[in-house]
């Protein structure tokens, strides 16, 4: 790699990661100044535990992020293992153009388009507050599903499916044999998907925006609101905490991706 290359990256680097680095520097200030660091303290997470809002609007985050994964993951699987087992091959590449537009799509115009559909359902139910909790998780689940079915198709079309044909003709129960011949080979992509599924959720802000109901605030949403004032370095330590938790679960996922390659290696020796 020439020099030019070196510094180019270094500067790309800089420019992603220093926003950042000086906002956790910040987020430890112990005066409410945004631009002066005048010493090192815990104040403002103490600040920001305390407060009941942001505590209401974090838990709101988890409990969605975490049902949004669940019931992804879930939909993913069947969807990869059903698109895997199809035998036509136009409806298998339909289905796969399809799942590559809703990611291709720009957020602002799922969002949009869930929220018309949500008034529109509610107009026929009778129902004028329906924007909420479950119109939330519906959205996730649409945005989230592509990424799980994606992060497993791979994985089964590495899987040799004549050890699967075998457990079978042995007289293991098709559903047993899923469960203890495939899933273990494509455990490492349904890891990938999962958190995927529960990073997306977990700071999606268009989306939110739109489907979001006065009865559900989610994290993205209350720290939109909070900049409308005076910023706060509070502010500062709940995006570090948010930023450490995304991080913290790429490691495990890249750590969990390599370990499956190395075994695969192994296996293939």
């Amino acid at each position: 790699m020439s020099r030019i290359s070196k510094v180019y990256i270094t500067l790309i680097f800089i420019f992603l990661y220093a926003p950042i680095a000086v906002m956790t520097l910040f987020s430890f200030n112990s005066t409410t100044s945004t631009y002066v660091f005048s010493g090192f303290s815990l104040h403002w997470y103490e600040e920001m535990f305390a407060n009941d809002a942001t505590m209401d609007a974090l838990k709101n985050t988890i409990i969605l992020a975490l049902c949004t994964a669940a019931v992804s993951t879930v939909l993913g699987i069947l969807a990869a293992v059903g698109l895997f087992k199809s035998k036509n091959k136009l409806y298998k590449r339909s289905m796969m153009t399809v799942t590559n537009i809703s990611m291709m799509n720009p957020e602002i115009v799922t969002g949009i388009a869930m929220m018309l559909l949500f008034v529109f359902a509610g107009t026929l139910i009778g129902k004028s507050d329906v924007l909420g909790f479950w119109t939330l998780l519906i959205a996730y689940i649409t945005f989230s599903l592509p990424y799980v079915i994606l992060d497993v198709m791979p994985k089964l079309r590495q899987f040799d499916t004549h050890i699967y044909e075998a457990a079978v003709d042995l007289g293991c129960k098709p559903t047993n044999a899923f469960f203890k011949v495939v899933m273990p080979e494509i455990l490492s992509g349904i890891i990938t998907g999962c958190v995927m599924s529960f990073t997306l959720s977990l700071d999606d802000f268009i989306i939110s925006y739109f489907t979001n109901g006065p009865s559900f605030q989610t994290l993205p949403i209350y720290i939109f609101s909070m900049t409308k004032k005076r910023v706060k370095p509070d502010m500062f330590a709940l995006s570090t905490v948010m930023f450490a938790t995304i991080l913290m679960l790429l490691i495990m996922m890249n750590a969990m991706q390599s370990r499956a390659e190395k075994k695969g290696k192994r296996d293939a020796e």
